[in-house]
């Protein structure tokens, strides 16, 4: 990517992008000057000018003819940047008021990594008791910092990894095949359960730059069964020393996760948050 598809990326038009960089080229210049080295009208060149203007991009010099100097690019880059987060923290706020949750329990595909991904940290944001996952290195690695900020919140998170066990304040459970399934699994996988009433299933490309298949449901039903399947693959996995405790804290039925309640209509919980140490 160049100056100018930078500045396009960025919101810029590209007869503004390339006029900014032409003045930061040499500058100053006038309007006249910029239009012989850019090829352009000098209508349209006074127009974008007019529009760097607005930005802040540029700074100008009411002579006659008229003066533009390029305001430095740190200074315009930080100004862009507060402008996304203000109008970002207005959109949300407005996105909120319409938005109205509904579980209704079908399984939908997800195609981009940046949404499995995102999908993911939402997951982890919005756990409240259990959270159960099964990960490969690439991402494992883009999730540890949710998945120990969930852990701080005294959510119980435990799951499978797949390269060295780490150290982080949760229960990471090395798979006894961890080799043999990574030589022969056609992707890395991911995995994650989320207080047994979401789940995350996602089989991304070896770097985990690309998605092969993804599916995510909000399904009681589905969520509770996923939960079950891997709370038994952690502990049979786990050393024996840790299969008890691993039990308690997130079989399905011992634990008692929001997801089960639901689903069997239970309105409060006998289990503990977080109640792995």
């Amino acid at each position: 990517m160049n100056a100018d598809e930078g500045l396009v990326a960025l919101g810029f038009t590209e007869v503004e992008a390339r006029v900014y960089c032409e003045l930061l080229k040499g500058a100053p210049a006038t309007g006249y000057r910029l239009a012989q080295a850019l090829g352009k009208a000098p209508p349209s060149i006074y127009q974008a000018l007019a529009s760097l203007e607005h930005k802040g991009a540029v700074l100008v010099e009411e002579g006659e003819p008229r003066s533009f100097r390029p305001v430095p690019p740190d200074e315009v880059l930080a100004a862009l940047q507060r402008g996304f987060e203000t109008r970002s923290r207005e959109a949300a706020n407005a996105l909120r008021k319409l938005h109205a949750p509904v579980q209704d329990d079908r399984i939908y595909h997800l195609k981009s990594t940046a949404q499995v991904m995102e999908r993911a940290r939402t997951m982890i944001a919005g756990a409240t008791e259990r959270l159960l996952f099964d990960l490969f290195p690439p991402p494992f690695a883009s999730l540890t910092q949710a998945l120990t900020e969930a852990s701080s919140r005294r959510v119980a998170i435990a799951g499978l990894v797949y390269d060295e066990t780490p150290k982080v304040p949760f229960d990471c459970v090395r798979s006894s095949e961890a080799d043999f399934v990574r030589e022969r699994w056609p992707g890395a996988q991911l995995t994650l359960v989320v207080d047994a009433r979401e789940f995350l299933v996602a089989l991304l490309t070896p770097d985990g730059t690309g998605v092969k298949q993804a599916i995510w449901s909000d399904s009681g039903y589905l969520s509770c069964l996923q939960h079950s399947g891997l709370s038994a693959e952690v502990r049979l996995n786990a050393p024996q020393s840790a299969r008890a405790r691993l039990a308690r804290s997130f079989s399905l039925i011992a634990s008692s996760p929001p997801g089960l309640r639901q689903l069997v209509g239970q309105t409060s919980s006998t289990s503990k948050r977080g109640d792995t140490p």
